[in-house]
């Protein structure tokens, strides 16, 4: 069940307050999960178990995703907005400079928290802002075609696509190597959430034009990505590491672009390696 906490955020326009619903798990040292654009917290289940017998897991709905309202009006959906946004959140929730692991945009936050020392160690898995401006507009034309096709698809036929191995497939394997791993239900809910997700089109606004260009010096950082990511192509990994030289570079075998539902087990190896 989640818990949704406010918080008050200034800005360039003022002071606003802020929403974002999470689930927290676990014990130890606090871990912050961040799914990617269209995505909600429950992308991380598959990992949540394991990841929880060491850490303090905390799984956020990013603002405009998942359970989390929209942006208050004025608060664009950029980088500058979004990491105070999160480091907010994390002082709201009593959490000081906890490891982060983000996932495709959760991991262009997480190495963004990252570079402003707000975090302890960071894993990106396919993280976005590596891209050449040819791949990114083809990442972009994918996900608004994944957008329009979840917008406009009967919720009867997204239920019955769940239902057989192949069509969960036709649903997910844009972003899963192995989408009949996925349970029914979880298809029919993240499918919901890309339908609902107030903040996509802002995102990908933002997105626009970005390209991460910092190292993240002094910091765990690990960079992972499935060899068999469709979205992100698996180059832009070596395009992170010349960028981070401190950064350890994973390859994840045999997983797409959101690698906990393929193989969690090392995902989430990865993921505490770091963070030790």
């Amino acid at each position: 069940m989640a818990t949704t906490v406010s918080f008050v955020v200034d800005s360039a326009l003022g002071r606003h307050t802020v929403s974002m619903a999470y689930e927290r798990t676990g014990s130890g040292e606090p871990l912050l999960l961040l799914h990617g654009i269209g995505h909600h917290r429950q992308a991380w289940d598959p990992v949540v178990r394991i990841l929880a017998a060491e850490r303090d897991v905390i799984a956020v709905d990013l603002p405009g995703f998942g359970d989390s309202p929209a942006l208050p009006d004025g608060l664009p959906y950029d980088l500058d907005t979004v990491v105070p946004v999160l480091a907010a959140f994390c002082e709201a929730i009593g959490v000081e400079r906890p490891h982060v692991a983000g996932n495709s945009l959760g991991g262009l936050l997480a190495l963004e928290l990252g570079r402003e020392k707000l975090v302890s160690s960071v894993t990106a898995l396919s993280p976005a802002g590596f891209w050449t401006e040819g791949e990114r507009r083809y990442a972009f034309g994918v996900l608004r075609t994944m957008r329009r096709g979840a917008l406009t698809m009967p919720m009867p036929v997204i239920e019955r696509l769940s239902r057989s191995s192949a069509g969960r497939a036709a649903l997910t394997s844009t972003i899963y190597a192995r989408p009949g791993r996925r349970s029914p239900d979880a298809v029919v809910s993240e499918t919901v959430a890309l339908r609902g997700a107030t903040g996509f089109h802002q995102t990908l606004a933002a997105g626009r034009g970005l390209a991460f260009t910092d190292d993240v010096p002094d910091l765990p950082v690990t960079i992972a990505w499935g060899n068999r990511d469709r979205l992100l192509l698996r180059r832009q990994g070596v395009r992170a590491k010349s960028l981070i030289p401190g950064a350890r570079l994973v390859r994840l075998p045999d997983c797409g672009h959101v690698p906990m539902n393929d193989d969690p087990a090392p995902v989430a190896r990865v993921i505490l390696d770091t963070s030790r």
